[in-house]
């Protein structure tokens, strides 16, 4: 049996891409927490703004405030929601990349194992070979 896992090349290769999708993966985390964090930050300052009206421009001030506020929030959302589905492919990117690493981890151990068992039964037929013939031969005990 070969003494190194045949596709162990292979293996690194997964492991490298793995690896790179769990970076994907952590960057959209961080981008869906950035806008969840700008989104609350704006709705913050929102909620702390005061608004005095106490004319028509005033009034045509506030009314255009609010559009933009309402437009901005908008956008926020929708990055919010770009930065989700970036998030759930990214997911499903890893979790693949993962779940294909798994099978050939699986095979490594196999052959691993295999390896193991091929040498303590080798090891066996040296101990065997060893203990027949220290033995004296039959009849002739000194």
């Amino acid at each position: 049996m070969a003494r190194a896992f045949p596709l162990a090349g292979l293996l690194r290769l997964r492991r490298i891409h793995q690896d790179q999708a769990a970076g994907e993966l952590a960057a959209a985390n961080a981008a869906v927490r950035a806008r969840e964090a700008d989104r609350g930050a704006t709705m913050g300052f929102l909620d702390r703004s005061l608004s005095r009206v106490d004319s028509a421009q005033a009034l045509s001030a506030v009314a255009a405030a609010r559009a933009s506020s309402r437009s901005m929030l908008r956008e926020l959302e929708a990055l919010e929601t770009r930065s989700r589905a970036d998030l759930d492919r990214a997911q499903a990117e890893f979790s693949a990349a993962r779940a294909r690493t798994i099978s050939l981890e699986k095979l490594e151990e196999r052959h691993t194992a295999a390896v193991q068992v091929e040498d303590l039964r080798t090891e066996q037929l040296v101990l065997d070979e060893i203990a027949t013939n220290a033995r004296p031969p039959r009849g002739k005990q000194t």
